[in-house]
């Protein structure tokens, strides 16, 4: 007989990953749901795909940054190469006496070894020859003709120097080919194996190339940068030159102390750079070509103005440095001994404000003094006031201050409606009118009518009229009547707007104000008649201290930390070299930089406060030296080094030297006073 077999129990349930049937006497499940299966997270999986991901981006950056910057300093080679191929000769002519004398040959042969390298690093720079087509004006024939010649010029390395743009996505699909290998490599020791295998030979490919391609690049770039070097290393033996030479005319100088010998070498080193620039300066080009230049950088600012405004914090250097650069090939390209370095910086110390807004934003100021004068000058026609006092400063402004504020407020570019607040902010912290109403009680005399009966002047009676009633007759009587007298003051404060900027800025903002204000933002053709264009568009008067007093190591440790900020911009409250100074903030920063006098930030009471006054027939070089009286504060006002013969270094407007036998300066002196040297 055939056994019967049992019929199997089947359950059916709902899980999180859809419907099955689980057989009870088995145990087993079978998914039957159509859905499709939720898959497992493994955070230990996901954690280590993660970093794995995150460090092969992070090696990727990283290759990236040290090719742009190795690019970067490649680009920076060869601009300075070619400024120094571009400059005048540096070699120095000496006289046969000069090279018979034994203290010099040494330093002679330096110098023209020096020469001999650097016009070698010149020549080694490669150069094409181009054609270059002129049109020419035949005066006989009335005719023009077109002239063909052929000039040589360098020939710049080829573009691979710059970063490739299609580099980024290429690594980051490569990036995401490998995020779908791991995700199925876990189930594959084998396929893992591999994949880490060929990742690491990518990563060696990758940073050999990154090598490879820098070593290129650096190696294309060498003719520039050997060429720069040998300019550095020419003018550095030219210097030592002229220094032992000074050093034959005064042997004093060989006996100071170092200090003073590094002062000494600095200012022949200095004069000597400026000889190189005068001599530069003589081959630029005309003055219309130089015209022409500064009409192209208009014409390209204004193109560029409203991009730029949308985008300055990244576009603005960029933009900037690149419109700078075009017009020095465009216009000027002989003065690249002065561009040097300072093409960005030039830049970022323009306005960059359309001129039309920048006049229009002087023009409303000047309109809310307009009106400020105006209300001043009727202000009797206006109020009903018994008695006037009046205590008045000038309302006026300088509108560099005001232009120079208003650019750093508005990170370099602004409009007429961007600025309209801040021009009214700025108006009430610059003018402060006050008018105060006093009141008294005074007493007039004035006449009162008064009625009385009537008496007759001879007998002294009473008159009556037929009725029998009195006669009465009106009486003028003197009586003293009360009344309030109304007494009005009106003081307005001119506050001096460059005294505003400490009080409304950060110290970014403030710097970027006091570089505007030493620039004058490029522009002193804006405002002609400002006091700041003389003052500031001439480099100051140096003065060449004795080199007796540079015997004396403080002051010689002193004064070398201060005529470092020599031309720096007079800023109300500055105290460091970001912010510019003001007369207390650079001595503060001088005594306290120099190690020879820690003070802090202290105004020119506090140093006068903890100075030794001395007489000034003993103050000598080091000393400082007080002023009262030289704007509207009480005790003193004013502070500078003193620097022996009766010149100070001072922060004036801008730092420099002054001479204290000047009126200006005797009306105001206070005293001499010693610091509390270490």
């Amino acid at each position: 007989m055939k056994e019967m077999k049992a019929p199997e129990k089947v359950a059916q349930k709902l899980t999180h990953d859809g419907a099955v049937a689980e057989n009870l006497a088995t145990g087993e499940v079978e998914r039957i749901s159509g859905r499709e299966e939720e898959t497992h997270f493994n955070p230990q999986e996901e954690t280590v795909s993660f970093t794995e991901t995150a460090v092969k981006e992070a090696a990727h950056t990283h290759t990236r940054h040290r090719e742009r910057k190795a690019a970067k300093q490649n680009a920076e080679a060869v601009r300075e190469g070619s400024e120094a191929r571009q400059h005048p000769s540096s070699r120095l002519q000496f006289t046969d006496e000069d090279r018979a004398d034994p203290n010099l040959r040494k330093y002679i042969e330096r110098s023209d070894r020096a020469a001999d390298e650097l016009d070698t690093a010149k020549s080694k720079i490669p150069t094409k020859t181009v054609k270059v087509k002129e049109r020419v004006f035949d005066e006989a024939t009335g005719k023009g003709k077109t002239s063909i010649r052929f000039e040589e010029v360098e020939k710049k390395p080829n573009g691979k120097l710059r970063h490739n743009p299609l580099g980024r996505p290429a690594q980051e699909i490569s990036l995401a080919a490998h995020n779908k290998v791991h995700e199925v490599e876990q189930e594959n020791v084998g396929v893992e194996a591999g994949h880490k295998a060929e990742e690491l030979a990518e990563q060696g490919v990758l940073h050999a190339g990154s090598r490879v391609r820098q070593a290129l690049h650096h190696h294309e770039t060498k003719p520039w940068r050997d060429a720069a070097k040998a300019e550095q290393a020419a003018n550095k033996a030219n210097a030592e030159v002229l220094y032992q030479k000074a050093v034959q005319d005064d042997p004093s100088l060989a006996t100071s102390n170092p200090v003073s010998r590094y002062l000494q070498k600095k200012r022949i080193q200095r004069s000597y750079t400026k000889e190189v620039r005068n001599a530069q300066e003589n081959t630029q080009k005309t003055a219309s070509a130089a015209k022409t230049a500064a009409v192209r950088t208009k014409e390209a600012a204004q193109k560029t103005a409203a991009f730029v405004k949308k985008h300055s914090k990244v576009i603005l250097p960029i933009v900037g440095i690149a419109a700078i650069v075009v017009m020095l090939i465009g216009g000027v390209s002989s003065c690249s001994m002065m561009a040097g370095s300072g093409i960005s910086s030039v830049f970022s110390s323009s306005y960059l404000s359309e001129d039309s807004d920048i006049l229009s934003a002087e023009a409303a100021y000047c309109a809310m003094e307009a009106e400020l004068q105006e209300y001043l000058d009727t202000y009797e026609s206006t109020h009903a006031y018994d008695e006037y006092h009046y205590d008045l400063d000038d309302i006026e402004h300088d509108p560099y201050v005001l232009i120079s504020i208003l650019s750093a407020l508005h990170e370099g570019i602004f409009t007429l409606a961007d600025v309209q607040d801040d021009l009214e902010m700025l108006f009430e912290k610059q003018y402060i009118l006050t008018e105060t109403v006093e009141t008294e009680t005074r007493y007039r005399t004035e006449i009162e009518i008064i009625e009385r009966p009537k008496r007759d002047p001879v007998t002294g009676e009473f008159v009556l009229d037929e009725y029998g009633w009195q006669v009465m007759e009106d009486y003028e009587q003197e009586v003293e009547v009360p009344y309030t007298y109304y007494i009005c003051t009106v003081e307005l404060e001119n506050f001096n707007l460059s005294h505003v900027p400490v009080y409304i800025m950060d110290e970014d903002t403030l710097s970027m104000y006091a570089t505007y204000m030493g620039t004058l933002g490029n522009r002193e053709d804006l405002f002609p008649d400002s006091g700041y264009v003389s003052k500031y568009t001439e480099p100051p008067d140096l003065y060449e201290i004795p080199p007796s007093a540079l015997e004396d190591e403080t002051f010689a440790t002193l004064i070398a930390e201060a005529e470092k900020y020599i031309g720096y911009p007079y800023v109300w409250g500055g105290s460091n070299p970001n912010t510019s100074f003001d007369c207390s903030g650079f001595v503060s920063w001088v005594l306290t930089n120099s190690g020879l006098c820690n003070t802090g930030r202290l105004g020119a009471q506090g140093l006068y406060n903890i100075s030794t006054p001395v007489s000034s027939s003993n103050a000598r070089p080091g000393d400082l030296v007080f002023f009262v009286g030289t704007y509207d504060t009480p005790g003193i006002s004013h502070v500078g080094i003193y620097v022996g013969g009766g010149v100070m270094l001072h922060c004036g407007d801008p730092i420099q030297y002054a001479n204290l036998n000047s009126t200006y300066w005797q009306t105001h002196f206070y005293a001499f006073a010693r610091p509390p040297y270490n």
